[in-house]
C-alpha cells in the first residue's frame, strides 16, 4: 500500500494505493523480511499531509514492521534466515558523525527512516540494513510487538529524556498509541511516582485507570498537584500551553511529536511568562529513536509483558486504519496484518 500523493486525510480518502512493486534484492549489509505485521502510526499522517513528506513518491510507508528473515547479504554475519525481527523508525545512520559517536545517532544529519527515505512494512516484503533490524523477543508476538517498535520506544525515549526519579509525580497528555504502554513502563520503573492522565473523552479516561492511573482528567483540568514531569503525545498546542502551567518548578514537558498541526497554533498567544515558563521550567522535544531504544524497550516489554491494546486491519484496509486513526478517538493501537 504505497503513497503516490500528498493528500489531506479524510472521512472516505484512500491516500494509498495498492500497488505491485519488483520483489526486492538485499545487497551485502541487508537482509530481506517477509512482512508479518506493521503498526500504523501518527507520523504517517504526517506524511500523507505534507508535515513529514518522503523523501520521493511513490513510497510505502510503515515503521513498525514485525517478520521472518528470508534472505540475507553476503557480509551479514549477525542474523541467519528465520529469524524474527522488527524494524523501527530508525532505518540507517552515518555511525561516524559526532551525534552517532556520542549515543544520538538519531541526530545523525544523515538519519534516514524506514517507509520516509526507504520503502517499509505496509507490503509483504521489505529490505532494511541488517544492523538496524531488531531480534524479537519470544514472549511477544508479532502482532502485539508490531506498535511497540515506535509507539513504545519512542515513548520509553520520551520517559528517559522526562529525567524522572521515583517518587516524582509524571503527567500524560493524550492517551493514545504510545502513552498508554509509557503508563506500564513508568508503574513498573517508578513504583512509588503518581501517573495522571489528561484525555479528551471518558472511555479514555476510563482505560487510563484500568492500567493504574492514580489521577484522571479532562485535558482542560487542572492536575490534583504541580507534575514534575508530562509527556505530550498529542498533534495539538493547547496541550503544550496546558501542560507548562501544571509543571512543578524546575519541572520538564517532553513533547513526544514529530510535528504539530496548525489549526490551534494560536494557543501559543495564551502562554503566561510568569505562570508557565519562568522558576526553570523547561520544554525538551523528543527527536526519533536510536537502536538502543528500541532494544532496551524490547527488552523491558518482554520482562514486564507489556501487551499494547491493538485493533487489527487486513493490509488492503490500511486506508481505513489511517482515517480511523485521523477522525476517530483512538484507543491502543492499530496494526496491519499481511498476510
Amino acid at each position: 500500500m504505497a503513497l503516490t500523493q500528498l493528500a489531506d486525510v479524510v472521512p472516505g480518502s484512500q491516500p494509498l494505493q495498492w500497488l505491485d512493486f519488483p520483489n526486492p534484492v538485499p545487497d551485502q549489509s541487508q537482509v530481506l523480511m517477509k512482512v508479518v505485521a506493521c503498526g500504523v502510526c501518527h507520523t504517517e499522517l504526517d506524511e500523507i499531509e505534507g508535515r513529514l513528506p518522503p523523501s520521493q513518491l511513490p513510497r510505502i510507508l510503515g515503521h513498525q514492521a514485525v517478520g521472518e528473515v528470508i534472505a540475507i547479504g553476503d557480509k551479514v554475519t549477525s542474523l541467519r534466515i528465520g529469524d524474527r525481527v522488527g524494524v523501527g523508525w530508525i532505518a540507517k545512520a552515518c555511525g561516524t558523525c559526532e551525534y552517532c559517536r556520542s549515543d544520538r545517532e538519531n541526530l545523525c544529519p544523515q538519519f534516514e527512516g524506514t517507509g520516509l527515505d526507504i520503502h517499509g512494512g505496509y507490503a509483504e516484503q521489505m529490505v532494511i540494513e541488517a544492523d538496524f533490524a531488531h531480534p524479537m523477543p519470544d514472549s511477544l508476538s508479532s502482532i502485539q510487538a508490531a506498535p511497540l517498535l515506535c509507539a513504545g520506544a519512542i515513548g520509553y525515549r520520551a520517559l528517559r529524556l522526562a529525567n524522572l526519579h521515583n517518587g516524582a509525580a509524571l503527567g500524560l497528555t493524550g492517551f493514545g498509541g504510545s502513552a498508554h504502554l509509557v503508563l506500564q513502563m513508568a508503574r513498573h520503573l517508578y513504583p512509588d511516582s503518581a501517573i495522571h492522565v489528561f484525555a479528551r473523552d471518558e472511555d479514555t479516561r476510563q482505560f487510563a485507570r484500568s492500567l493504574g492511573a492514580d489521577w484522571v482528567g479532562d485535558t482542560s483540568d487542572t492536575s490534583a498537584s504541580p507534575l514534575h514531569a508530562i509527556i505530550d503525545t498529542t498533534p495539538a498546542w493547547l496541550p503544550v500551553v496546558s501542560a507548562m502551567s501544571r509543571l512543578a518548578p524546575g519541572g520538564r514537558l517532553v513533547i513526544n511529536a514529530i510535528r504539530k498541526e496548525v489549526g490551534d497554533q494560536n494557543a501559543w498567544l495564551k502562554l503566561d511568562y510568569p505562570r508557565d515558563l519562568w522558576q526553570e521550567k523547561e520544554i525538551k522535544s523528543v527527536a526519533n529513536v536510536t537502536r538502543r531504544d528500541i532494544r532496551e524497550f524490547l527488552a523491558l516489554a518482554a520482562e514486564i509483558n507489556i501487551q499494547p491494546e491493538v485493533e487489527c486491519f487486513e493490509l488492503r484496509d490500511a486506508n481505513r486504519a489511517l482515517v480511523a486513526l485521523k477522525t476517530q478517538r483512538v484507543r491502543g493501537s492499530k496494526v496491519l496484518v499481511i498476510d
